[in-house]
């Protein structure tokens, strides 16, 4: 693990050229450059203030205020897309880049890493613009959004943990990625993003319990929305994100000798 830890920060120049790089190729003869990192999530931002708040006229129990539905789903959205972003590109990085790493001598953990950096740029960007409008839409920042961070933290390292351990195996046995694309999106029906845990009846009230990522939205509701701080079982889901972690690494390690022959 240590070998593997250690080749990544021997080529973390690379690692952040390559993130740079993936920003200048998606954004290269554009018109507004950059700007588009933040007029995009800033889009999305106005669509769900005005279409869930104004027009659907949904309202948040417990919150007085005609704007919190909205926030409450671009919260949940800010983690999940994070979540599934990573899971979904590292599960095919390898495959991606199978005809580069055939070419060029250097460390197969570099490239989840790039997803990692890149992935984590855009959804600052996202981040930064639902701060920017939230006190427009009556939702004050306080003390409790120094939990962010965490939460953030936590999010990428479960997301990278499972998207390098099924990234591995769907290098020997192809259907992996098909199926986590559907997986995918049953598991953002059973976490709580488009509404409150609350109303889930108690008969599938397991599935949240079983469900690392419930408790990491459940925080970005509580810091965003509620402005208190997330609740004990980000603990839980700490303990799952080191397992899962490790289970990666280890497949991976034990796995990188013979992936290039089988691209």
């Amino acid at each position: 693990m240590s070998a593997l830890i250690k080749a990544a920060w021997q080529y973390r120049g690379f690692i952040v050229s390559s993130v740079a790089n993936e920003f200048k190729s998606r954004l290269a003869r554009s018109r507004f450059g950059t700007a588009w990192i933040v007029l995009q999530p800033l889009a999305q931002v106005l669509i769900f203030a005005t279409v869930l708040s104004n027009v659907l006229a949904a309202r948040l129990q417990g919150v007085d205020n005609k704007y919190a539905y909205a926030v409450y789903l671009m919260s949940g959205i800010l983690c999940w897309s994070l979540f599934a972003e990573i899971v979904q590109r590292c599960v095919t990085i390898f495959i991606d880049n199978g005809s580069l790493l055939k070419k060029i001598q250097f460390p197969r953990i570099a490239l989840p890493l790039v997803v990692l950096g890149s992935t984590m740029v855009s959804n600052l960007a996202l981040l930064a613009v639902v701060l920017l409008i939230m006190p427009v839409l009556g939702i004050l920042p306080n003390v409790h959004f120094v939990w962010l961070p965490v939460l953030m933290v936590l999010t990428m390292g479960l997301a990278l943990g499972i998207g390098l351990l099924l990234g591995t195996l769907n290098a020997f046995a192809r259907d992996i990625g098909q199926v986590v694309a559907v997986a995918l999106q049953f598991w953002f029906w059973i976490t709580p993003i488009v509404y409150p845990a609350n109303i889930v009846p108690e008969g599938f009230r397991a599935t949240l319990a079983w469900n690392p990522v419930a408790p990491l939205v459940a925080g970005y509701h509580d810091v965003i929305v509620y402005g208190r701080a997330p609740t004990m079982q980000l603990w839980s889901v700490a303990a799952v994100t080191v397992v899962v972690l490790f289970a990666a690494l280890f497949v991976f390690r034990r796995a990188a000798p013979e992936m290039v022959d089988v691209l």
